[in-house]
């Protein structure tokens, strides 16, 4: 069980982070050459991170003290999500792709901890959309692997990231992998929940 689960985590973790690894390639771009910024960027990745930990930690515990036959249908939360993800990247085919830079503000110096914090916690809507009701049907236990798994990825996605920023267009095909991916793994998670929770069965 305890394998499956750090197996579940990681998936969850890579496919919902698949666009912060792309910002965070920006930012250690931007950081480049300056080693003080390139801890800069780790700290504020970390404490962002733990912002969306912490708020889908409560909102999970807050899920907990709902009636048992209510919660399997947070699972519409993902479901809803991949659905949306899936519409925006139908919608955005046909147009031309952004430039990625534009969502990471040029700071003198590299960006600091603070402003990769932010980035990151505004970048997590989604994450903590998902996250919420898969910690709520996981147990105390279970929460727990989910967020050691979730820190100790934390730190992978930041060498990586630091990897990508040489690497541009790697960076930019992952994006645009993620966007097709990312639909199709969220409503996956809205009906596990749904379906491990009995919710068709009754």
């Amino acid at each position: 069980m305890g394998v499956e689960q750090i197996s579940q985590a990681a998936g969850m973790f890579a496919v919902t982070n698949i666009d912060d690894l792309v910002l965070l390639a920006l930012f250690f771009a931007r950081a480049q050459g300056r080693r003080v910024a390139m801890w800069r960027v780790v700290a504020g990745q970390y404490l962002g991170f733990a912002g969306i930990l912490v708020v889908s930690v409560v909102g999970a515990l807050g899920a907990g003290l709902l009636p048992d036959r209510v919660v399997p249908y947070l699972g519409l939360v993902p479901l809803v999500l991949g659905i949306r993800a899936a519409w925006q990247a139908r919608r955005d085919r046909n147009h031309p792709e952004d430039d990625a830079d534009d969502a990471v503000p040029d700071v003198a110096g590299g960006p600091r901890a603070t402003t990769v914090a932010a980035v990151t916690f505004a970048n997590g809507g989604d994450n903590i959309g998902v996250y919420v009701p898969v910690l709520a049907t996981a147990g105390a236990g279970g929460t727990a692997v989910y967020v050691v798994v979730f820190l100790v990825l934390t730190g992978v996605w930041c060498v990586a990231g630091r990897l990508l920023a040489t690497r541009r267009p790697v960076a930019r095909a992952l994006a645009r992998q993620g966007h097709l991916v990312l639909p199709l793994v969220l409503i996956a998670i809205g009906v596990v929940i749904l379906v491990g929770g009995g919710v068709f069965g009754r």
